[in-house]
């Protein structure tokens, strides 16, 4: 991967402004209006897609196209029925697609069948293989880096020397591999890895027979610190700690700051999260998705150029995350509007909410 993501929020303000002009520039041709924009999401694994991106692309695409439509569909983690999906929706003529992709080699044919039919394919969240258009997504090696800071934050004294259970994402995700880089160049050299796991389908039970594995290997007591890639993989590995009776708790990493997971926080039974402002990144997607649909160029749009295995020099925009602990839900999430302090602080939460500073 190549070129900086955005850096601060004059970047992340000027970026916003250019789609808007570019949303709402007028192609004046054969395509102007009534376009279709097929979405094509991987799972219902992990809450974000259904919950938080789905609902935010729809919306931008109509604010920034009235009088688009936007077909959807979600491949529930199977690459052959998100082929299918894609197949289909080049088939009725959609004028451009926004696909994050299950399997990218799987469905590499299907990308170069939309290139032959003219229709621009907008990678999102991860990068797909072939003659992509665009991508948009959150920088994987920073976010790896920070959870493995703040894993060595959360161990203390044990990060020097300590050992750390890595309980990584789909190995068929590029995703999985790039967070696990950037982990790994934190945690090198100041921990030892002794145990590193692969977690098909990115899937909480698959995660719980990892980490009881782990702990059946090694023992309770030689695990310092658990890397886990996202929140639905923290709560596979939390649960089968607390089923093994480990206590304390080693603290353990997260991503997507899901709901569940920043509960979890406020217990005290995960360490963080990393937050994904999935606002930005859905709205970087609907501004080229919509723009390519009406034939206009994204150069506005873009902020750096990536090279997958197929393909060089893809227009990207990589945006910033930013590491979540329990002393900054507050200033975070809750500040963004991405959940209120009542939705996070249930009843039986509330003295642990009021100990972390989350108050009406």
């Amino acid at each position: 991967m190549r070129g900086p993501g955005l850096r601060g929020a004059a970047g992340l303000l000027a970026l916003l402004l250019a789609m808007t002009l570019a949303g709402c520039t007028d192609s004046g041709g054969e395509g102007e209006g009534g376009q279709t924009i097929g979405l094509l999401l991987p799972s219902r694994a992990v809450p974000r897609w259904e919950k938080s991106d789905k609902p935010l692309i729809e919306k931008r695409v109509k604010e920034l196209c009235p009088d688009c439509t936007l077909v959807y569909a979600n491949a529930e983690n199977d690459a052959a029925s998100q082929r299918q999906q894609m197949n289909s929706m080049i088939t009725r003529g959609v004028s451009a697609l926004i696909l994050d992709v299950v399997d990218p080699k799987a469905l590499r044919s299907s990308v170069r069948a939309a290139q032959r039919e003219g229709v621009p394919v907008v990678a999102y969240d991860r990068l797909a293989e072939g003659p992509i258009s665009g991508f948009v997504s959150f920088d994987g090696a920073q976010v790896g880096r920070q959870q493995g800071q703040a894993l060595l934050r959360g161990m203390g004294g044990r990060a020097d020397g300590g050992g750390v259970v890595m309980v990584n994402g789909d190995p068929s995700s590029p995703n999985a591999a790039w967070y696990e880089g950037g982990a790994r160049s934190a945690l090198q050299g100041e921990v030892r890895i002794l145990k590193s796991y692969n977690t098909i389908g990115w899937r909480t039970e698959n995660a719980h027979d990892h980490m009881s594995a782990a702990i059946s290997a090694l023992g309770p007591n030689r695990i310092d610190g658990v890397l886990a890639a996202n929140d639905s993989i923290a709560a596979g590995v939390i649960s089968a700690l607390k089923s093994a009776r480990v206590s304390p708790l080693p603290p353990v990493t997260g991503q997507d700051a899901d709901l569940d997971a920043l509960q979890r926080i406020v217990k005290g039974e995960q360490y963080m999260t990393v937050y994904k402002p999935f606002r930005l990144e859905t709205e970087a997607a609907a501004a080229m998705a919509v723009a390519l649909a009406r034939g206009n160029d994204i150069d506005a749009l873009v902020t750096a150029q990536v090279d997958s295995p197929t393909t060089e020099d893809v227009p990207a925009v990589l945006l910033d995350s930013i590491a979540v602990t329990r002393e900054t839900i507050g200033r975070t999430v809750v500040r963004d509007g991405v959940y209120t302090i009542d939705q996070i602080c249930t009843p039986k939460l509330r003295p642990a909410c009021d100990r972390a500073g989350l108050t009406r």
